[in-house]
């Protein structure tokens, strides 16, 4: 394909947004494939050059090639999230082992890394501003966390974790989109769906043609649930879409076992813990943290249960509040989760309108 032909690439050229309606699957891969290879060649380039490593010669040519790559990439990431198909999940399949193996192979890059201590040792580093400071700083800690130090045996099995970790969260988000695909509730009689709005219900009259059926058509997808559960006035119903919804992708709810993801969390847990231990730290909470603010996972747990002890009364009596509301509106005496949303917003109606 002719890269002027791909709006993936032709793109990268403008500061326009992505041209959503002119890129197809069949471009993912012929640009992301592309990009990589420019990736690399300014990895080649910057790593091969006699002259001192410099900002310039090292930084700003890899820093821009992984921009693009990243620019291209996303459109593909979010169409694929959006426009669930068969042609985009395989498009985008195709294009994240590539994506990982570069991602590893850079972070495993010895003589990368240490072009960039050069460079960190330099007289150089010491003129940089603050914000180029830190993006040398941080890579050579992400070198580090990539397991650049590791034996070679060690390395390919990082590689090798990294490469399933990145399959099984590509697992994950496919079960989530279709357990959320499988259930639906068509509706005959537009008084079951008393309480919504009209734009709610031509929403849900849109998902019913679209599916080639008269009247409404309830979905997991976000604008249907949040329409059903805010102001369906009937609680049977809301109490089903509840469910459904919460119980997406694993051994519960309607679709049960069927797109189960919790194997999947498993195997996702023990992998990561494997590979933090790899890299020198006692669990994955703690090689998680090496990017973050937080010094320690106890500094995390501390901050949340102090959060949690702080907060708790005032979200009881936001609760109790409610509670009293819902009684005083209908006379319910035992709200529940799917009855929040539901009288949270006749609250804010009643006392703010």
């Amino acid at each position: 394909m002719n890269p002027t032909e791909n709006p993936l690439l032709s793109m990268l050229d403008n500061a326009d947004l992505p041209p959503f309606a002119q890129i197809k699957p069949e471009h993912a891969k012929p640009a992301i494939d592309t990009l990589i290879s420019e990736v690399r060649a300014a990895v080649d380039s910057s790593i091969n050059n006699d002259a001192t490593p410099s900002w310039d010669s090292l930084v700003a040519p890899i820093e821009a090639a992984s921009d693009r790559l990243s620019r291209a990439f996303s459109p593909v990431s979010h169409l694929h999230s959006v426009m669930d198909s068969p042609e985009w999940r395989a498009a985008y399949q195709a294009c994240l082992p590539e994506l990982t193996d570069l991602h590893t192979e850079l972070g495993q890059n010895t003589a990368l890394f240490q072009t960039y201590e050069k460079l960190a040792a330099s007289a150089e580093y010491d003129q940089l501003d603050s914000a180029q400071r830190k993006v040398i700083d941080d890579a050579l800690r992400d070198f580090r966390l990539s397991g650049v130090a590791l034996s070679g045996e060690d390395k390919a099995r990082y590689k090798e974790i990294m490469a399933r970790l990145s399959t099984l969260s590509t697992e994950f988000q496919q079960n989530l989109m279709d357990a959320t695909q499988a259930w639906n509730k068509p509706v005959k009689e537009v008084d079951a769906l008393a309480g919504l709005p009209n734009s709610a219900l031509d929403l849900l009259a849109q998902n019913a043609r679209n599916k080639k059926q008269d009247g409404w058509l309830l979905t997991l997808d976000a604008p249907s649930f949040m329409a059903v559960i805010t102001y369906a006035n009937d609680r049977a119903l809301r109490r089903e879409i509840y469910e459904a919804y919460s119980t997406r992708a694993s051994e519960l709810g309607p679709n049960a076992g069927e797109f189960d993801n919790s194997a999947v969390m498993d195997e996702t847990l023990r992998r990561r813990h494997e590979a933090a231990q790899l890299v020198g730290f006692d669990n994955y909470a703690d090689y998680s943290l090496a990017t973050k603010m937080a010094d320690s996972a106890t500094q995390v747990e501390s901050f949340l249960l102090d959060l949690a002890t702080r907060s708790k009364d005032m979200a009881r009596a936001e609760v109790q509040a409610l509670a009293e509301f819902a009684q005083a509106q209908d006379g319910l005496t035992d709200l529940q989760a799917w009855d929040v949303s539901y009288y949270t917003e006749k609250l804010k109606q009643a006392r703010y309108q």
